[in-house]
Protein backbone atom coordinates (compact mmCIF):
# COMPACT_ATOMS: atom_id res chain seq x y z
CA UNK A 1 0.00 0.00 0.00
CA UNK A 2 1.62 3.19 -0.58
CA UNK A 3 0.23 6.71 0.68
CA UNK A 4 -1.55 7.59 -3.14
CA UNK A 5 -3.70 4.14 -2.37
CA UNK A 6 -4.43 4.89 1.02
CA UNK A 7 -5.66 9.12 -0.18
CA UNK A 8 -7.72 7.19 -2.53
CA UNK A 9 -9.58 5.24 -0.16
CA UNK A 10 -10.28 7.85 1.85
CA UNK A 11 -11.83 9.76 -1.14
CA UNK A 12 -13.73 6.92 -1.48
CA UNK A 13 -14.99 6.05 2.10
CA UNK A 14 -14.31 9.23 3.98
CA UNK A 15 -17.70 9.99 5.68
CA UNK A 16 -19.19 11.65 9.05
CA UNK A 17 -18.75 14.50 11.29
CA UNK A 18 -15.39 14.64 12.38
CA UNK A 19 -14.56 12.86 9.23
CA UNK A 20 -13.98 8.85 9.85
CA UNK A 21 -12.41 6.44 7.51
CA UNK A 22 -13.22 2.95 7.37
CA UNK A 23 -10.87 0.09 6.87
CA UNK A 24 -11.69 -3.09 5.03
CA UNK A 25 -10.15 -6.08 5.86
CA UNK A 26 -11.27 -7.57 2.93
CA UNK A 27 -8.04 -7.20 -0.13
CA UNK A 28 -10.60 -7.13 -3.31
CA UNK A 29 -12.86 -4.54 -1.50
CA UNK A 30 -9.67 -2.66 -0.98
CA UNK A 31 -8.43 -2.75 -4.19
CA UNK A 32 -12.12 -1.64 -5.60
CA UNK A 33 -12.21 1.03 -3.06
CA UNK A 34 -8.40 2.45 -4.22
CA UNK A 35 -9.56 2.50 -7.88
CA UNK A 36 -12.89 4.35 -7.02
CA UNK A 37 -11.54 6.71 -4.91
CA UNK A 38 -8.33 7.49 -8.01
CA UNK A 39 -11.53 8.07 -10.24
CA UNK A 40 -13.01 10.74 -7.16
CA UNK A 41 -9.87 12.23 -7.37
CA UNK A 42 -8.97 12.62 -11.14
CA UNK A 43 -12.34 14.34 -11.15
CA UNK A 44 -12.04 16.39 -8.14
CA UNK A 45 -8.63 17.85 -9.22
CA UNK A 46 -10.08 17.42 -13.23
CA UNK A 47 -7.47 15.30 -14.16
CA UNK A 48 -4.42 17.75 -12.91
CA UNK A 49 -1.89 15.74 -12.42
CA UNK A 50 -2.75 13.00 -15.13
CA UNK A 51 -2.46 15.31 -17.97
CA UNK A 52 -6.20 14.09 -19.15
CA UNK A 53 -8.96 16.28 -18.83
CA UNK A 54 -12.68 15.20 -17.58
CA UNK A 55 -14.85 14.90 -20.23
CA UNK A 56 -18.00 13.71 -21.19
CA UNK A 57 -18.96 11.38 -23.83
CA UNK A 58 -20.01 12.47 -27.46
CA UNK A 59 -23.23 14.20 -27.73
CA UNK A 60 -23.63 14.56 -23.97
CA UNK A 61 -20.60 17.53 -23.38
CA UNK A 62 -22.25 20.50 -22.70
CA UNK A 63 -22.10 23.82 -24.92
CA UNK A 64 -22.58 27.16 -24.93
CA UNK A 65 -26.25 27.50 -27.21
CA UNK A 66 -26.95 30.62 -26.59
CA UNK A 67 -24.11 33.23 -26.26
CA UNK A 68 -23.67 35.13 -22.81
CA UNK A 69 -23.79 38.88 -22.61
CA UNK A 70 -20.65 40.41 -23.57
CA UNK A 71 -21.23 43.35 -21.89
CA UNK A 72 -22.54 43.63 -18.23
CA UNK A 73 -23.35 40.25 -16.51
CA UNK A 74 -26.24 37.55 -16.75
CA UNK A 75 -28.36 38.26 -13.02
CA UNK A 76 -30.16 34.91 -12.96
CA UNK A 77 -29.14 31.62 -13.10
CA UNK A 78 -32.11 28.82 -13.34
CA UNK A 79 -32.36 25.36 -14.38
CA UNK A 80 -34.63 23.99 -17.25
CA UNK A 81 -34.95 20.10 -16.41
CA UNK A 82 -36.25 19.68 -19.96
CA UNK A 83 -34.24 20.61 -22.09
CA UNK A 84 -31.45 19.56 -19.35
CA UNK A 85 -30.57 23.69 -20.05
CA UNK A 86 -28.54 25.90 -17.71
CA UNK A 87 -30.24 29.33 -18.02
CA UNK A 88 -27.97 32.54 -17.22
CA UNK A 89 -29.85 35.49 -17.99
CA UNK A 90 -30.20 35.21 -21.82
CA UNK A 91 -27.26 32.55 -22.17
CA UNK A 92 -27.89 28.95 -22.23
CA UNK A 93 -25.91 25.94 -22.13
CA UNK A 94 -26.83 22.57 -22.92
CA UNK A 95 -26.60 19.37 -22.05
CA UNK A 96 -26.61 20.21 -18.55
CA UNK A 97 -27.07 16.30 -16.96
CA UNK A 98 -29.81 16.68 -13.79
CA UNK A 99 -27.25 15.38 -11.62
CA UNK A 100 -24.90 18.22 -12.36
CA UNK A 101 -27.17 20.96 -11.42
CA UNK A 102 -28.70 19.22 -8.32
CA UNK A 103 -25.12 18.55 -6.99
CA UNK A 104 -23.62 19.84 -3.43
CA UNK A 105 -20.96 20.65 -1.33
CA UNK A 106 -21.46 21.41 2.33
CA UNK A 107 -25.33 21.73 1.85
CA UNK A 108 -25.02 24.39 -0.60
CA UNK A 109 -25.62 23.38 -4.69
CA UNK A 110 -21.51 24.03 -6.24
CA UNK A 111 -23.18 25.71 -9.46
CA UNK A 112 -25.52 28.66 -7.51
CA UNK A 113 -22.43 28.86 -5.53
CA UNK A 114 -20.01 29.23 -8.51
CA UNK A 115 -22.30 32.04 -10.44
CA UNK A 116 -23.41 33.91 -7.16
CA UNK A 117 -19.49 34.32 -6.49
CA UNK A 118 -18.93 35.64 -9.63
CA UNK A 119 -22.15 38.16 -10.67
CA UNK A 120 -23.09 39.36 -6.63
CA UNK A 121 -23.00 42.97 -6.16
CA UNK A 122 -19.95 44.25 -4.63
CA UNK A 123 -19.41 47.00 -2.39
CA UNK A 124 -18.32 50.35 -4.11
CA UNK A 125 -14.66 51.76 -3.45
CA UNK A 126 -13.24 48.41 -2.21
CA UNK A 127 -11.26 45.63 -3.92
CA UNK A 128 -14.16 43.10 -4.82
CA UNK A 129 -15.86 45.35 -6.60
CA UNK A 130 -13.04 45.39 -8.97
CA UNK A 131 -13.63 43.10 -11.68
CA UNK A 132 -14.78 42.44 -15.54
CA UNK A 133 -17.67 44.52 -16.60
CA UNK A 134 -18.52 41.61 -18.79
CA UNK A 135 -18.44 38.06 -18.87
CA UNK A 136 -15.22 36.54 -19.56
CA UNK A 137 -14.64 33.63 -22.24
CA UNK A 138 -12.55 32.24 -19.45
CA UNK A 139 -15.42 31.92 -17.42
CA UNK A 140 -17.23 29.84 -19.87
CA UNK A 141 -14.67 27.73 -20.14
CA UNK A 142 -13.96 27.17 -16.40
CA UNK A 143 -18.18 26.24 -16.09
CA UNK A 144 -18.00 24.10 -19.07
CA UNK A 145 -15.74 22.26 -17.21
CA UNK A 146 -16.93 22.48 -13.77
CA UNK A 147 -20.83 21.28 -15.36
CA UNK A 148 -18.39 18.34 -16.79
CA UNK A 149 -16.53 17.89 -13.28
CA UNK A 150 -19.75 17.46 -11.57
CA UNK A 151 -21.88 15.68 -13.56
CA UNK A 152 -19.08 12.70 -13.66
CA UNK A 153 -18.91 13.09 -10.00
CA UNK A 154 -22.81 12.76 -9.49
CA UNK A 155 -22.65 9.41 -11.47
CA UNK A 156 -20.07 8.23 -9.46
CA UNK A 157 -21.65 8.75 -6.19
CA UNK A 158 -24.13 5.58 -6.78
CA UNK A 159 -20.53 3.44 -6.97
CA UNK A 160 -19.48 5.34 -4.20
CA UNK A 161 -23.13 4.12 -1.36
CA UNK A 162 -22.71 0.65 -3.19
CA UNK A 163 -19.03 0.59 -1.70
CA UNK A 164 -19.59 2.65 1.56
CA UNK A 165 -22.97 -0.37 1.72
CA UNK A 166 -20.52 -3.27 1.54
CA UNK A 167 -17.51 -2.08 3.84
CA UNK A 168 -19.80 -1.47 6.27
CA UNK A 169 -21.33 -5.23 6.04
CA UNK A 170 -17.62 -6.82 5.93
CA UNK A 171 -14.78 -7.16 8.60
CA UNK A 172 -13.33 -3.91 9.66
CA UNK A 173 -9.75 -3.40 10.83
CA UNK A 174 -9.64 -1.99 14.33
CA UNK A 175 -7.27 0.23 15.91
CA UNK A 176 -6.37 -2.72 18.56
CA UNK A 177 -5.12 -4.25 15.26
CA UNK A 178 -3.37 -1.33 14.17
CA UNK A 179 -1.47 -1.26 17.19
CA UNK A 180 -0.37 -4.59 16.89
CA UNK A 181 1.13 -3.88 13.48
CA UNK A 182 2.96 -0.88 14.76
CA UNK A 183 0.59 1.64 12.91
CA UNK A 184 -0.38 3.07 16.06
CA UNK A 185 0.53 5.02 18.07
CA UNK A 186 1.20 7.89 15.74
CA UNK A 187 4.59 8.64 16.02
CA UNK A 188 5.10 12.68 17.22
CA UNK A 189 7.38 13.86 13.76
CA UNK A 190 4.92 12.36 11.41
CA UNK A 191 2.25 14.81 12.90
CA UNK A 192 3.84 17.71 11.08
CA UNK A 193 5.03 18.68 8.14
CA UNK A 194 8.56 17.95 6.98
CA UNK A 195 11.03 21.21 7.26
CA UNK A 196 14.75 21.76 6.37
CA UNK A 197 14.98 23.03 9.93
CA UNK A 198 14.85 19.23 10.95
CA UNK A 199 17.97 18.65 8.71
CA UNK A 200 21.39 19.09 10.12
CA UNK A 201 23.36 18.70 7.03
CA UNK A 202 25.17 21.94 5.19
CA UNK A 203 26.21 22.57 1.88
CA UNK A 204 28.11 25.62 0.49
CA UNK A 205 28.75 28.76 2.45
CA UNK A 206 26.22 27.11 5.07
CA UNK A 207 23.49 26.67 3.19
CA UNK A 208 21.01 23.70 3.29
CA UNK A 209 21.30 20.93 0.45
CA UNK A 210 17.92 20.74 -1.26
CA UNK A 211 17.74 17.54 -3.27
Amino acid sequence: MTAEDFLAWTAATACGAPCAVPLTADPELWEAGVELGRRALWLHTRGAHSGERPRMPGGRRPYVRAALPSSGLPDSLDYDPDEEALLLGEGRISPVPQGAWDFQAGGVRVLESWFEQRTAAREPGTLEAIGPAGWPSAWTSELLELITVLALLAELRPELRALADRVADGALIDAAELRGAGVLPVPGAARRPASVLDHHEEGPEGQFALL
